[in-house]
């Protein structure tokens, strides 16, 4: 017999929203991790807010909001607000019950230099590689590092001359603009929606545009990522960045792959003095290393492995929502990069101890 499509909403619900979820549903265990790595933060977020006023939005549902945008590829925190209104599951995750009332999109906005800042982002990233499931499956000894170009939020018409130029303007939103001709660079340019920018390219026969630079460091064990920075675009950025990360994260004894662009005196030899022994890719002359190094099976295993370090990049600029960043600024795009790659984290873990797979249950 055919059923009736009523359409008389039911006053009530009798099923609890936890009730809702699947048991074998992959965001049960990757929200435990996430709760638990909260819960070792508690101490941090008193420090943020004021024990006087009004209670504000939990800092914990604000931030497994930001991860749920990161995990789904969200494209805007207005549409985020929107899915969690509606969709039972981000509810859960989030802690909402299903007849709380969603906060205001603007919520992120208001709470982006304190919540969402690099420093809370970085805690939140270190205290991932705390967690029992990143000793079983990272390794301490073997790491490569790498850089890419994440493109800012800004357009080549924004670009004008530090020395008192000015923005096309012909009284529309979006005014013609000619640069034909005219040689502009980081040292005489620079743009006025994002000030931090610089003008880039991959390589002599790319196009440039306004980026800023992450790097990472990954460990070679299962391409986790343990170290993450952002810095502007220049000739020696990611030898720096690499550098500092090395200072921060290797111990003595530990290698690094790494690309023909690390294979430089002062990145070599900085290394060595860390007590790291870089197992660069060579250049065909001048080379910074030479056969002490390169003769050892671990050189050749490196270079195998080092090559893995790009699938993080490629899931950030696809999954992670991140080819291009919707804010301003290095710092808001510091905080982003390591939410991202906090993710990415968690995402690995899961594959590795068969979260999806539903075999965790």
């Amino acid at each position: 017999m055919r059923g009736l499509d009523l359409k008389q909403n039911e006053l009530f619900s009798y099923t609890t929203l936890e009730q809702r979820i699947p048991n074998d549903h992959p965001l049960r265990p990757l929200r435990e991790l996430v709760d638990a790595v909260l819960t070792s933060m508690d101490q941090e977020f008193d420090g943020l807010y004021s024990t006087l006023g009004r209670a504000s939005i939990a800092p914990e549902r604000l931030l497994r909001a930001s991860l749920l945008q990161v995990i789904y590829t969200i494209r805007s925190e207005r549409q985020l607000v929107e899915q969690i209104d509606f969709n039972l599951l981000f509810r859960w995750f989030v802690g909402l019950s299903m007849d709380e009332r969603m906060w205001d999109h603007s919520t992120f906005s208001q709470n982006r230099e304190r919540l969402f800042n690099q420093d809370v982002a970085r805690l939140f990233f270190q205290r991932i590689k705390s967690l029992d499931e990143w000793s079983e499956y990272a390794s301490d000894e073997h790491f490569s590092v790498d850089g890419t170009l994440i493109d800012a939020w800004a357009s080549h018409k924004s670009v004008i001359k530090k020395d008192g130029g000015e923005p096309p303007e012909d009284g529309t939103r979006n005014p013609d603009a000619d640069f034909k001709g005219e040689k502009r660079s980081n040292a005489t340019h620079q743009s006025t929606t994002d000030p931090e920018a610089r003008l880039a390219r991959k390589s002599n026969g790319d196009a440039s545009r306004l980026a800023h630079m992450a790097h990472t460091m990954m460990e070679h064990r299962n391409g986790l990522i343990v170290d993450v920075e952002c810095t502007e675009f220049n000739g020696r950025a990611e030898v720096e960045a690499a550098l500092e990360m090395l200072e921060r994260t290797a111990k003595p004894g530990s290698t690094v792959g790494a690309d023909k662009n690390y294979d430089q005196k002062r990145f070599v030899q900085r290394a060595r003095e860390l007590k790291v022994t870089p197992h660069v890719a060579q250049k065909r002359k001048g080379s910074a290393i030479d056969g002490r190094t390169t003769r050892h099976p671990g050189y050749a295993a490196s270079q195998k492995i080092r090559k893995r370090i790009e699938e993080g990049f490629g899931w950030l600029k696809t999954g992670g929502g991140l080819r291009k960043t919707k804010l301003i600024g290095r710092a808001k795009l510091s905080a982003q990069l390591l939410l991202g790659f906090s993710v990415y984290n968690l995402i690995r873990l899961g594959s590795l101890s068969g979260w999806w797979r539903g075999s965790h249950v």
